[in-house]
Order: structure tokens, then C-alpha cells, then sequence
């Protein structure tokens, strides 16, 4: 068994589907059934139950994907420094961020390293949930909230942000020095959808305090959420710098919650077993840099 058979496995695996999975890989489907049953033998058990058209993983296919996304990691970071030690300047790298930060704050930043690394695809992802995306391999880099320790990942601080009431100016509360939870439940609040970390947060804040946020609407953009906001549809809760970061908006105020306020913990996290390349190191510095600079304006 080499990594084409686990290519061909992975690719039925997500597909669930034989014929779909031969068109990604551009072979036929009998190729691939017949790789597919090769690879039972060999384990000496199925890997997926065929019942009728359907196709479902069994537990020892299961095992294998896991295992499986291991293999295939290891010969891209094979690959990748093998590459670096002779050009130092190609390649990929896969950098997975909140969708708020991503909409409006990262963008100088990646166009200093297109700058710096013309050889290299930086390819930029938005996710909610980053851990499950640098564990699966699907990213090399990522930026979310802080989690639990996970010996599989190195996982850096990059510092604490509390949320803010955005509000229209010249709109209610837009004079006050800080606003409480309490005042809160009196307005018409725009969020991201529930199921989103960051309402997801701010959220488990309210109901710590006895209290249930409801939105008058909902939108998984934040660029759409400072529209809804200076459109006067209502004020949305969000981290501070959300505000600072989107060019030119004085038509809205950012006012501080009081204690106690939402406030979300950020790092980087990747993989502690893939190679780090002298472009992926150099990217995470200057995103370290960023959000240290960030959290202290």
C-alpha cells in the first residue's frame, strides 16, 4: 500500500460515492473499485459496506482515514522541505482564519508576503471551527479561538479582546461611556447566526447573567452586519477591533460592555508534528505581530 491507494481511499471516503470519486482522481471507476478491493484484501477486511447504491465507511474504514490523512501529511511535508532546501521559495501554504478577521484586517498582511514570496500560493480560508481544520490537515496554519490544550497541536497565544455594543451615531446609547447587559436586551441586535463561535460567546455571557439574547436579524458577514448597523436596522455586539480595522466608518460608535463583558482569547495553532517551512514561520510572525500590535492600540 502506497499513497495513490490512500489517495484513492480518501477520495471514496469523502465522496461516499464510486463513480464521483474516480471522476476527481481521473480514472475509471472499475480502476478504482478494483484499487479499493485490493486494499481489503490486504487489511483483510472492508473497508465501506455497499448496500445497494449506497456506500457507508465501516469502522475499519474509519480507522484508515485517520491514519490515512497521517501518511499523506507526511509525504507533502516531505515534499515541501525537500523543496525548500533547494529554492527556498516554492510551494504552498494554507492559512485558515475567523471569517470577522478575514473580512476586513488580514489583507496588507498577505499582500506583504505575496511581496516577500512571489513563488509561494498563499491560499486563505475562513472557518468556524479553525482546531478541526488544522487537525484534519486541510490547513497548515490557523487562527481561532482559544481552546483546550491539544498535545497534537502548538498552539500560541496572541491576546484577549472584549467586545463592544456598535451602534448608529446619533443613535440610542451612542453618548454613553459603556453600556450593561441589561441595557442590551432593549435593542434591536443584529448577530452572526447562532452556531458561530463569536455568538456563540456572547451568548453563553448573557445566559450566565440569566438573560437570552435574541437577534432581529442574523448574517454570517461581518461586512454585512456594520451595513445592517449604519442603516440603523439595529447595533450588533462584536470585538473591539472589528470596528478599527474597517476603513472609514464614522457613522458608528463602538461603546464598552460592562464586566461582565464578552471577551474572546485568540491563537495561532498548528500541527506539532508537520515541517514548518522558512515562509510559513515568516508568515506567523508577522501574524503574531499583528494581533500583539492589534490588542495593544
Amino acid at each position: 500500500m502506497d499513497t495513490r491507494n490512500i489517495q484513492y481511499f480518501i477520495a471514496v471516503y469523502e465522496h461516499l460515492h464510486f463513480t464521483k470519486a474516480a471522476e476527481e482522481l481521473g480514472i475509471s471507476q472499475p480502476t478504482l473499485s478494483q484499487q479499493i478491493r485490493i486494499m481489503e484484501a490486504e487489511f483483510g477486511t472492508p473497508l465501506f459496506d455497499r448496500i445497494g447504491k449506497k456506500v457507508v465507511a465501516t469502522e475499519a474504514g474509519k480507522l484508515l482515514r485517520l491514519y490515512g490523512e497521517t501518511m499523506l501529511q507526511a509525504e507533502r511535508d516531505a515534499k515541501s522541505a525537500i523543496k525548500e532546501l533547494l529554492s527556498g521559495e516554492q510551494g504552498t501554504v494554507r492559512l485558515t482564519v475567523l471569517p470577522s478577521d478575514l473580512d476586513f484586517q488580514l489583507v496588507p498582511l498577505f499582500v506583504q508576503f505575496k511581496s516577500k514570496y512571489p513563488g509561494i500560493q498563499l491560499q486563505v480560508f475562513s472557518a468556524i471551527h479553525v482546531q478541526e481544520e488544522v487537525l484534519s490537515h486541510k490547513v497548515d496554519i490557523g487562527i481561532g479561538l482559544k481552546g483546550p490544550t491539544d498535545k497534537r497541536l502548538i498552539q500560541i497565544p496572541l491576546g484577549s479582546e472584549p467586545y463592544h455594543l456598535f451602534v448608529k451615531a446619533g443613535s440610542e446609547f451612542c453618548d454613553r461611556k459603556e453600556v450593561t447587559l441589561g441595557d442590551l436586551m432593549h435593542l434591536p441586535i443584529v448577530m452572526y447566526p447562532k452556531g458561530y463561535l463569536g455568538r456563540d460567546l456572547v451568548d453563553e455571557v448573557f445566559r450566565n447573567e440569566g438573560l437570552e439574547l435574541t437577534a432581529a436579524m442574523e448574517t454570517s458577514s461581518a461586512t454585512s452586519l456594520l451595513q445592517l448597523v449604519s442603516a440603523g436596522v439595529g447595533a450588533t455586539i462584536q470585538p473591539k477591533g472589528l470596528l478599527s480595522q474597517h476603513p472609514i466608518r464614522p457613522d458608528i460608535v463602538a461603546i464598552p460592555i460592562k464586566e461582565p463583558a464578552p471577551v474572546r482569547h485568540l491563537e495561532l495553532m498548528y500541527c506539532a508534528d508537520r515541517f514548518i517551512g522558512s515562509s510559513q514561520r515568516q508568515l506567523m510572525n508577522w501574524l503574531m505581530d499583528f494581533f500583539k500590535n492589534r490588542f495593544l492600540s
